[in-house]
């Protein structure tokens, strides 16, 4: 490996300069160089920041430690074991002993095409009924970093629900994507909101193809692009469709779609929706995508071997499961050095990374016009709904007469429109305020995560990342973990198979700006008391306890990573 060279910092981070800008380090080739700065096995990410005498890479760890092999072994015994006592109660219903709830063919339809497929719903039957409470809680009040939970019981085993009438108050919310802490209910606040909703009503009932461009509209659409820093922008009022309706807008039969294997569902299905064949790489794997590339450059279409149409690579800036932050820089070299196009979904990073909460293409420090179409939503760091594509004008302009959701779904509400614009406006700084919020949360993010790896817990992702997944593993302790953390007034997010890997069930945390240093300290000190009582704590790492240097109250930066 060819030597590195020390710069200096960059935005409070140690800077080298390196000959290749495709390199991807570990920390045991490099840790003569690193010193303490990397933890050991961490995944080095290269941040670009272009300057006359090079490129410059911002080293940014990621954590995907694997756990002892007898976890694992447990787990597989865990799901070994209640598959078993599934196939028992199935048995007993059959033969009558057992009261059978699900969904059944009726005696006279029996000759008919089943529409109930008993097998198929063995999981949800046996597994995922008897868990059920963990899911779906009602809340009655503002989903800020606290809420209220609407107590309810289950005669049935979680076949039924009934409300009791009673309410658990004041439930540290640390599940919402309220990021930057805009989802609030201060009068003063949401006066420009409420002054918008007296004057546009709550409803267009129109698209924007006929009677429902508004003027708020197109003053959204040139504030994102002016944030984003690119030529134009198009905004639409679901974040999901924004996705699933574009992409088959953009790409067709004939191209081809490089598509990350860990992302999201509203990516995929706009994928299946556009025709084109898809090809998935491993999840930020730079040698899987770039053997792709070359594939699709020498090999062309199967059969035919003509040249694609376009390749299209489609990446999440921050992967809500995982955590983790996307390889921006490589991916925009391999796109550079292959000709293909970039699709960068930032539903989870834009508001909530970057200094003043720009992205990961402000992250890493990359020029916006290197990303062929940008991708966002306002549902998250926003509080809002709805979501927007941006990029080069003729992409807008080609999107507003081809997109799906564009020509025939119905325009955004304008009260959901001014609380963007206002939460926007406050971010950039527009409104007299300052970008606090955007500093707050990754206060908040360093802490909670640092906190909990001294704790000894395995945790996924970036160290920017204020999406935090704690590895449960076993099924039998997701649940115990979830019932337990609302007993102590935490409301969690838990997430098994098969929305994970079988052995990799977790629970998500979701960090905000309007969480205060009491509430992560309640959290964190329930979470180490659990984690001693459901014996979770399975990291084989250690970390050098870290001084209580966070303070909501101080401007004063300060690097957790020293």
């Amino acid at each position: 490996m060819e030597a590195t060279v020390f710069l200096g910092t960059f935005n409070d981070a140690d800077i080298f300069w390196y000959p290749s800008p495709d390199l991807c380090l570990y920390y045991n080739h490099v840790s003569e160089v690193f010193g303490q700065f990397l933890r050991p096995h961490d995944l080095v990410i290269a941040l670009t920041c272009t300057v006359n005498c090079g490129t410059l890479y911002r080293q940014v760890p990621e954590s995907f430690e694997n756990p002892p092999m007898y976890v694992a072994v447990m787990t597989y015994l865990g799901f070994g074991i209640v598959t078993l006592f599934g196939y028992f109660r199935d048995f007993l219903r059959a033969v009558g002993l057992e009261k059978c709830h699900i969904a059944r063919e009726r005696e006279e339809q029996k000759d008919f095409v089943p529409l109930y497929q008993d097998f198929e719903n063995f999981y949800t039957r046996n597994l995922y009924m008897r868990v059920r409470d963990n899911w779906n809680r009602p809340i009655c009040s503002l989903p800020g970093p606290v809420f209220d939970v609407m107590e309810r019981v289950s005669p049935d085993y979680n076949w039924t629900f009934s409300l009791t009438g009673k309410t658990i108050d004041d439930v540290i919310n640390m599940g919402s994507y309220n990021y930057l802490g805009f989802a609030e209910n201060d009068g003063d606040f949401l006066k420009t909101v409420a002054d918008r909703t007296q004057q546009y009503g709550l409803g267009v009932c129109s698209t924007r193809q006929e009677m429902g461009n508004l003027a708020i509209h197109e003053e959204l659409e040139q504030l994102v692009a002016t944030f984003l820093g690119v030529e134009s922008s198009m905004i639409f009022g679901m974040g999901f469709a924004t996705n699933s309706m574009n992409i088959p807008a953009l790409v067709g039969k004939g191209c081809l779609i490089l598509s990350d294997e860990l992302n999201h569902t509203s990516l995929i299905l706009g994928a299946r929706l556009s025709g084109a064949t898809i090809w998935v790489f491993k999840h930020n794997n730079m040698q899987s995508l770039e053997r792709l590339l070359r594939e699709a450059v020498c090999s062309g279409q199967p059969r035919t071997h003509r040249p694609w149409r376009k390749v299209l690579i489609m990446v999440e800036g921050i992967y809500s499961m995982e955590g983790s932050v996307v390889r921006l820089p490589d991916i925009v070299a391999l796109k550079k050095k292959y000709k293909a196009y970039l699709y960068l979904d930032e539903a989870h990073s834009i508001g909530a990374v970057g200094p003043t909460g720009r992205g990961v293409t402000e992250l890493f420090g990359l020029d916006p016009s290197d990303i062929d179409v940008m991708m966002g939503t306002f549902t998250k760091s926003f509080g809002a709904a709805g979501g927007y594509i941006a990029g080069k004008k003729e992409l807008v302009d080609y999107l507003r007469s081809h997109s799906h959701s564009a020509v025939y779904a119905s325009a955004m509400s304008p009260p959901v429109t001014e609380q963007i614009l206002r939460a926007m406006k406050c971010i950039m700084g527009l409104d007299g305020t300052t970008v606090g919020k955007v500093h707050q949360l990754a206060e908040n993010t360093r802490y909670f995560r640092s906190r909990l790896q001294e704790m000894g817990f395995i945790i996924y992702g970036n160290d920017d990342s204020p999406v935090v997944p704690i590895l449960l593993y076993m099924p039998g302790k997701v649940v115990a973990f979830s019932r337990a953390m609302l007993k102590r007034k935490i409301g969690v997010v838990v997430v098994g198979f098969p929305a994970t890997p079988i052995t990799e069930a977790r629970a998500r945390f979701c960090l905000s700006a309007a969480h205060t240093k009491a509430m992560l300290d309640q959290v964190l000190f329930d979470l180490n008391e659990l984690g001693d009582d459901l014996c979770l704590k399975f990291s084989r790492r250690k970390y050098s306890p870290r001084p209580q240097q966070h303070n909501n109250n101080d401007d004063t930066d300060f690097e957790l990573d020293s």
